[in-house]
């Protein structure tokens, strides 16, 4: 493949981005992103909003999109809060201010991050018993009053977001259809039997995902969280073709011994269907599979970022890509005589 195409491939991924403010971030910056990224560092070091920052950052096309972007991340992190107060509204596309969705709005007082694809901030002012929200996308600037505030809910399905509670039903039978409508439904049951060879096929019956074993299909609930978020992965992969997927705890419920393939599965279909991948991790055993995978398939564009805090308890970024990966792992098994 010619290295023009590969550029064109590639044009739409993030690999510069400066937040300016979002939640725990002031002035930081990262960049060297390849097209599958993994991100690590400590425990509340901000690795989630780092993640989210640079979603919302590529899905804010519009106002309409952007607004969709800071609603799904704040009920995403609130949604075991508002599990037994399910949210109501006469029109599901259109919201006004009598609707206490800008609840969700609010809790984001202000955002702004620039990346090598656009400039995007967000911000509440309010003053002189006047409350107006500001925004701001690549340079076109606008302030609407609280009361004038109305939104259409404005989603991008090649862009996917798999929280660390992992996906709903909806979620999964959605990104299915990617796999429908690629015809892609044997492959699917072929990388699920690598998982587990007990699993005879995948469908969803009734609007809810099931698997076949022993000749019946049975909830998915069943088989633990490791097979729904592993088959989550898959879908999203095939639903983000020319998009963004992003996946917070990515070894959420999958056994150690599961990650090689994991990690094949990733840099694979990302490469086929042109995704760029963003995925937290806190485990070591995830990096060494994720470092292993990359050098068995002799896949290069990837990078591997880890925050820190500095003295002075700013979030700092070091990033490295392939090369600087594997002389980082060297020295650490020298300095541990491995």
């Amino acid at each position: 493949m010619g290295l023009d195409k590969i550029h064109k491939m590639n044009e739409h991924f993030l690999t510069e981005i400066e937040i300016k403010q979002f939640k725990c971030f002031t002035d930081f910056e990262a960049k060297g992103f390849k097209r599958v990224n993994l991100i690590g560092g400590k425990n509340n070091i901000g690795k989630t909003a780092f993640m989210e920052a640079c979603l919302i950052n590529v899905r804010s096309k519009s106002i309409n999109a952007m607004i969709t972007a800071i609603f799904d991340i704040k009920f995403s992190r609130e949604n075991l809060n508002i599990i037994d107060k399910p949210i109501s509204y006469q029109n599901p596309n259109s919201i006004n201010t009598n609707f206490h969705y800008l609840n969700f709005l609010d809790a984001t007082r202000s955002y702004s991050v620039k990346s090598n694809l656009s400039n995007s901030a967000f911000s509440i002012i309010e003053r002189d018993a006047t409350k107006v929200y500001q925004f701001m996308i690549n340079g076109d600037s606008k302030a609407i009053n609280v009361n004038d505030l109305s939104f259409t809910f404005e989603h991008d399905s090649t862009i996917q977001f798999i929280d660390n509670f992992g996906w709903s039903n909806d979620d999964l039978i959605v990104a299915y259809q990617a796999i429908q409508q690629q015809d892609q439904e044997d492959k699917l049951n072929g990388f699920i039997k690598e998982f587990d060879d007990s699993i005879e096929g995948f469908k969803n019956i009734g609007n809810k995902p099931q698997c076949k074993t022993k000749g019946q299909y049975r909830d998915i609930v069943e088989f633990g969280d490791g097979l729904r978020h592993y088959i989550s992965i898959i879908c999203a992969l095939y639903a983000c073709k020319d998009g963004y997927l992003f996946v917070d705890e990515i070894d959420n419920g999958v056994h150690y011994t599961q990650l090689d393939r994991l990690w094949e599965l990733i840099l694979t279909l990302s490469k086929k269907n042109n995704s760029q991948v963003f995925a937290i991790t806190h485990s070591k055993e995830m990096l060494d599979s994720f470092a292993r995978v990359a050098k068995k398939l002799d896949e290069q564009d990837i990078s591997y970022t880890t925050l820190v805090k500095n003295k002075q308890q700013e979030i700092k970024s070091m990033t490295l890509d392939y090369e600087l990966l594997f002389e980082s792992i060297e020295q650490e098994r020298e300095l541990r005589g491995w």
